[in-house]
């Protein structure tokens, strides 16, 4: 079933992952953060062609307390998604991302040395040309 508010967004977007419930954060963590910059495709997921004809615009930033902030690309991994601070290099991997869909308040799980589960707490729609600037 698709959701209305995929109808509003088209491509490119930004999205703030936040930390969600652990045992080690039992309220989750908006301190522990992901910000994203991706081409979406109509059911939420990362739209490969499109982030193929701009892979420079498909960004990441990693925001962790006590950690220097990590950026880099989205880059495609083994039918999912890493986290790299190398266009092409997949030994530069800081996260993984499986394939799976981005919904506002929807539930997305990365992998670092554990998996993690996270929430979407933003996503907006933004310009092609705009998302192409980093």
């Amino acid at each position: 079933m698709r959701n209305k508010e995929w109808d509003l967004l088209a491509e490119w977007c930004i999205i703030r992952l936040e930390l969600g419930r652990t045992p080690q954060f039992p309220n989750g963590s908006p301190s522990r953060s992901f910000l994203l910059r991706l081409p979406l495709d109509s059911g939420g997921r990362i739209d490969a062609s499109v982030r193929a004809a701009d892979p420079r615009g498909a960004t990441v930033r990693r925001y962790w307390p006590q950690q220097p902030d990590r950026s880099g690309w989205v880059v495609p991994l083994d039918g999912g998604w890493a986290f790299s601070q190398a266009l092409s290099g997949w030994c530069e991997c800081f996260s993984r991302l499986p394939d799976q869909s981005f919904c506002l308040g929807g539930s997305v799980t990365v992998a670092e040395e554990e998996i993690l589960p996270f929430t979407v707490v933003h996503l907006k729609r933004v310009e092609p040309a705009a998302a192409s600037r980093a």
